[in-house]
């Protein structure tokens, strides 16, 4: 009944994705907590660290627009299973990885198919819903992936202490059933009622470019990237094992504690998109994650790693959709390429965050990375007071 009331009024794609994304997440919350201890136990400094969360976004960067091009060509459920298949592939050979240089190759070539697997994604949902709609459909898709996370840090965690390579290994699995679950029963996207109106031709690149909500949201993508995924997957776990002489397991409770955070509000976070605007959700999404990183800065207890987490969660479920669908309001037709870009800047947030905040914390601390990366955030913001709202119109053409 919940399932019906959540999916009912959503096409076909999106619950197939739902359950897809369910199983990638159960995985990658297993295995994000493993990652910085797991290059840490190669003997490796943070800088090196941040390196190996860094190489995975900059593969799924330099291939983005190739990712694009394949869902132009082939359609989104080839392109989705196939990315995927190849995460799981590699991130088994993670598990097997005997010194830090082959787990730094074998992490970055699961980001080709990340890349894939997520621009085939991102086209299916912007296409096959409507912009009244879009912001609950992001935040149901997202919200998959928090449920399917909420356990995996704790679990993760668990199995970190057993043994490093264990996470690896599991996340390899559920890859595989996503994988399958995509190949077998998912279909590329339909457009909504309003591109079927339009007859609407593909949007490129450089008409995309010249909109101001487009390059906003790409800005956006940037700076929450950096902190929301960038800062917690390099530095934060060291700083809870290191810095607060905490141990593993509360650092995996306090990934999962903001999962949980998140989850509760994403469904109501989409609404409020959809119903008062993109503008209105950014704003209450880019205050409260700003907040939450200043408390890291003064965070000295654990319960204070673990406040901080709960806010900073708060704060995500409105910054982890709107973006989206602020670039689903402006773009028309397919445009794989388009979404490509878009989730490009997101991974340049990957690649220059955990490579920054590992420098300044190995000269600094752990501090001065947290209190580098509120500033850098404090641009999204500022654009967020700024963005003209897209929900219902497009296009200066419209």
């Amino acid at each position: 009944m919940i399932h019906n009331k959540l999916l009912g009024d959503f096409p076909r794609e999106v619950k197939i994705l739902v359950a897809s994304s369910f199983f990638v997440a159960v995985g990658f919350g297993i295995v994000v907590p493993a990652i910085p201890l797991f290059a840490k136990s190669f003997g490796v400094n943070n800088a090196a660290v941040g390196l190996m969360v860094s190489a995975f976004a900059i593969a799924r960067f330099c291939s983005g627009l190739v990712s694009g091009k394949l869902v132009d060509l082939f359609g989104e459920r080839i392109v989705f299973a196939a990315g995927i298949l190849m995460v799981s592939f590699f991130t088994f050979l993670c598990a097997l990885a005997q010194n830090f240089q082959q787990l730094l190759i074998f992490r970055s070539a699961g980001g080709l198919g990340s890349s894939m697997f997520s621009v085939a994604a991102g086209s299916i949902i912007m296409r096959s819903v409507d912009d009244d709609h879009r912001g609950r459909a992001q935040s149901i898709y997202n919200g998959s992936f928090l449920i399917g996370g909420i356990a995996g840090p704790a679990i993760g965690g668990a199995l970190s202490a057993i043994s490093l390579r264990a996470p690896f290994f599991a996340y390899s699995s559920t890859l595989f059933c996503a994988g399958t679950i995509g190949f077998f029963f998912l279909k590329s996207g339909k457009r909504s009622h309003i591109e079927k109106q339009e007859d609407a031709e593909n949007m490129g690149i450089s008409e995309a470019i010249k909109l101001a909500p487009y390059r906003t949201a790409m800005i956006l993508s940037f700076v929450t990237s950096w902190v929301l995924f960038g800062l917690r997957s390099s530095i934060l776990p060291i700083f809870v094992t290191e810095d607060l002489h905490s141990t593993t397991a509360i650092m995996g409770f306090g990934f999962t504690l903001a999962a949980l955070v998140q989850g509760l509000f994403l469904l109501p976070a989409g609404k409020l998109s959809d119903t008062r605007g993109r503008r209105a959700a950014l704003g209450i999404g880019s205050t409260v994650v700003l907040a939450g990183t200043i408390i890291m800065v003064f965070t000295i207890h654990p319960w204070m790693y673990l406040f901080a987490m709960v806010v900073i969660g708060f704060g995500g479920a409105f910054l982890s959709t709107t973006p989206a669908n602020i670039v689903g309001d402006v773009i028309r037709g397919k445009s794989g390429q388009v979404i490509a870009l878009w989730q490009m800047s997101g991974d340049a947030g990957m690649i220059i965050g955990p490579l920054t905040v590992g420098f300044i914390s190995d000269i600094f601390s752990f501090r001065a990375a947290f209190a580098v990366s509120a500033a850098v955030f404090s641009v999204a913001v500022l654009l967020a007071y700024r963005l003209p709202e897209t929900r219902r119109s497009h296009l200066p053409s419209s």
